[in-house]
């Protein structure tokens, strides 16, 4: 099934991270934040080239220390609107350019999912291939009744409120939905470069479990990152 399948992982790192400043090189028990997701796609099986998007000096000296390829970003993709499938673009434009190399498959890892492990991976790119997905996106599974504002008026989403019985309420007997992760896309090359969307055609999910989808996006996610890393030891 793997056989001549280019499997390349780019993990997107720009240094301008607004919510929490150098989020990505920053500590998170006893190494770079960045360092944990370099580390579990390097350990992966399937995943041939592991490189590492940026435009900061302090990550791209951290990524290589960890020993990740590094491609340099320019400024004008490291803004905090510019949209993922243009670094992607980048990247493959470079690579194309440099060496000749094509992948058939791009795997995307963000920094900021770093319980996500190496099995983790390899799960995902095995059903990918498996059951023939165009795309694909981690996801873990959610109970939750969700609710929006619309023109000062509460609406429920996902449920009927008139209808709710006591059954319903309770988590164990709601079929749950899925909550996108962050954690890991996969596409076909081919596929992207047509769309200019990581996510496209037949999109499959692999499920992971809640304590492994943290996303670190706040403070409170980096303590709490850090409880789970101690519960685990």
């Amino acid at each position: 099934m793997y056989k001549n399948k280019k499997i390349l992982a780019i993990i997107p790192a720009r240094g301008g991270s607004k919510g929490i400043p150098k989020k990505n090189i920053r500590l998170l028990t006893n190494k770079p934040l960045i360092a944990y997701t370099i580390e579990a796609a390097l350990k992966s099986k399937l995943l041939d080239r592991v490189i590492v998007s940026t435009e900061d000096k302090e990550i791209k000296e951290i990524s290589k220390r960890y020993k990740a390829e590094v491609v340099k970003r320019p400024k004008k993709l490291s803004g905090d609107t510019t949209p993922m499938q243009s670094v992607l673009e980048h990247i493959i434009s470079y690579l194309k350019k440099h060496g000749n190399y094509k992948p058939n498959i791009i795997v995307l890892l963000q920094p900021t999912s770093p319980l996500r492990a190496a099995h983790h991976i390899d799960e995902a790119i095995n059903k990918f291939l498996e059951e023939k997905y165009d795309s694909l996106l981690s996801v873990c599974p959610s109970h939750a009744f969700i609710w929006k504002i619309n023109r000062s008026t509460a609406i429920c989403i996902n449920y009927d409120f008139k209808k709710r019985t006591r059954k319903q309420a309770r988590r164990q007997d709601r079929k749950p939905e899925y909550k996108e992760n962050g954690a890991i896309y996969i596409t076909k090359y081919e596929n992207f470069i047509k769309k200019h969307n990581i996510l496209n055609g037949k999109i499959g999910l692999y499920i992971m479990p809640e304590k492994n989808s943290l996303e670190i996006d706040t403070e409170f996610d980096f303590w709490l990152t850090k409880q789970i890393k101690k519960y685990d030891k």
